[in-house]
């Protein structure tokens, strides 16, 4: 599975950005699929993740704010992020999966594929 994720960029606290995440590959529709960030000189942390049946998990500083979904159809992965603020300037990474279970994948070491990241910068 390779995966290419696209759609950051540099907004004003406040505003809106919607990431995007392909994947090419097979049985894309059976992976739980992640996003995660890292900001400077900080470890990778989870942001929210989206099991094969729909499921969704948030991390407690994104809830409200963020929503991801799945498009199985076109192998895409999304995360609207809504109501930016300057802490959530990082590198964003999707990420997948062959779990196809019903625990919530929270942890880096849980995820076999990655993208390359997607620069977010909020400005205050």
């Amino acid at each position: 599975v390779q995966l290419q994720a696209s759609g950051g960029g540099l907004v004003q606290a406040g505003g809106s950005l919607r990431l995007s995440c392909a994947a090419s590959g097979r049985m894309f529709s059976r992976y739980a699929l992640g996003w995660f960030r890292q900001a400077p000189g900080k470890e990778r942390e989870f942001v929210a993740t989206i099991r094969s049946d729909g499921g969704t998990y948030y991390a407690d500083s994104v809830k409200g704010r963020f929503t991801i979904s799945r498009d199985d159809a076109k192998n895409t992965v999304n995360l609207q992020i809504n109501s930016l603020k300057p802490e959530d300037t990082a590198i964003y990474y999707c990420s997948a999966s062959r779990y196809s279970g019903s625990y919530w994948l929270s942890q880096p070491t849980q995820y076999a594929y990655w993208g390359q990241g997607t620069q977010v910068t909020v400005s205050s």
